[in-house]
């Protein structure tokens, strides 16, 4: 069995960090299916927050040497060989995220990275990413359909709302704009460059992006 929870900002966590926070826990921006949630997918638990049993890790091995994506790659291994996930909502830990912008996106561009590489070891469990749509809206911009774009507006004006509800703190809600801009672009880049090297040209990953990978 593998299981796990979701996190949380402290009070004390910087307004970057909490802001972060919100854009990688929020329904608004992930979905909810990074730990709080198991109605829009399969709970895939995180390294930050995961325990897994003794018979689980010795018929996987554990972790693989992909990182990031380390995670979802012991989910579905573990879903292979007839494991079960199991969220428990309630365990949650405080988890203090990037201290800065650019080390922020540097994460979420990886995450991107990993993702092409997770799709073509386990092409069954693809699925469509939510960066999809906001290049989407830039390439109908493009031809004058800012139909998208507009409604994107809207959604960041609402995360802005809610951020600043759940935070009661305005700066953080600005701030939230920002990160997800950053997640959305971020993850975005890294996406493409990495569906185009591993999907479209069939690099092997740990060559065409050995920094994703532990030395053995």
């Amino acid at each position: 069995m593998l299981f796990g929870g979701p996190d949380r900002a402290m009070a004390s966590f910087s307004n970057i960090q909490k802001a972060i926070d919100f854009t990688m826990t929020s329904f608004l921006t992930t979905g909810g299916i990074r730990g709080g949630s198991e109605k829009i997918d399969r709970f895939q638990p995180r390294s930050f927050n995961m325990g897994l049993s003794k018979k689980a890790y010795e018929i996987s091995g554990g972790f693989g040497a992909i990182h990031p994506g380390e995670d979802p790659d012991l989910s579905i291994r573990l879903w292979k060989l007839g494991f079960e996930t199991k969220l428990y909502s309630d365990a949650f830990v405080y988890h203090k995220r990037r201290i800065d912008w650019d080390k922020f996106y540097l994460q979420v561009n990886k995450f991107g990275k990993a993702r092409p590489i997770l799709n073509s070891w386990y092409p069954e469990y693809n699925k469509i990413t939510y960066f999809v749509g906001f290049y989407f809206s830039i390439f109908l911009l493009v031809f004058a359909q800012d139909l998208l774009l507009k409604l994107y507006f809207i959604y960041f004006f609402i995360l802005f709302l809610v951020s600043t509800y759940k935070s009661r703190n305005f700066i953080v809600g600005y701030l939230s704009i920002k990160a997800a801009w950053k997640q959305f672009s971020g993850y975005g880049f890294g996406f493409i460059e990495s569906f185009f090297k591993i999907l479209v040209l069939k690099q092997k990953p740990e060559e065409a992006f050995p920094e994703l990978f532990f030395k053995k």
